[in-house]
């Protein structure tokens, strides 16, 4: 299915990153190793890449990954590409920061095997930063997937990592113009979170 999403002609989601990406980058270390996962065409690797972090991205799309490396190219930065499915990604590897956007392709099963794989994969005081849809998003029907049980609420995220120190938790509106496929008014859900240091 995302094989031939991405398919089209253009980037699905825009070129530029996330508006969230762009107001908690600074929350980052200098040179931090980041994960993004179910990166897509790689708006926000590049852009993180960009900044001088040591980005590594996954993404289940063939295409997509095609598109990311022709980006990254383009804004002449190197995003470590991987080729890999969530279900199978190696969450041994060690980061400072996990970064996942609008990944709400996985029902609240899976959710649970992904959150507890980045908790295991960023290093103790390292960063946990998502950002996606609120379950009434399904009204707007203006991105994402149809099922409300995919979405995210700050009470679920705050208890899949426990004991982390919330940074940032927002549950807002607000109209977003990313690409095509996410574009007017949207139910946006933000959460940055640090894993203990002793953990």
């Amino acid at each position: 299915m995302w094989d031939e999403r991405y398919s089209a002609p253009g980037y699905l989601f825009g070129k530029e990153p996330a508006t969230f990406v762009r107001r908690v980058a600074g929350m980052l270390p200098a040179r931090a190793r980041i994960l993004c996962i179910g990166d897509g065409e790689g708006r926000n690797s590049v852009h993180l890449a960009g900044l001088g972090h040591r980005v590594a991205a996954m993404d289940a799309s063939a295409v997509a990954l095609e598109k990311a490396r022709r980006l990254a190219r383009e804004k002449g930065v190197e995003v470590d590409l991987h080729h890999a499915d969530i279900e199978g990604w190696d969450w041994s590897r060690r980061f400072d920061a996990v970064l996942g956007i609008f990944i709400q392709f996985a029902p609240p099963p899976l959710r649970a095997r992904i959150h507890a794989g980045i908790a295991e994969a960023v290093e103790p005081g390292g960063l946990v930063m998502l950002h996606g849809y609120a379950p009434r998003q399904v009204g707007y029907g203006t991105g994402g997937p149809p099922s409300a049980a995919n979405m995210y609420d700050l009470a679920g995220l705050r208890a899949d990592f426990p004991g982390w120190e919330v940074l940032v938790e927002a549950d807002r509106d607000e109209e977003i113009a990313e690409g095509s496929a996410h574009r007017g008014i949207s139910a946006l859900v933000d959460f940055v979170a640090r894993k203990p240091v002793s953990a």
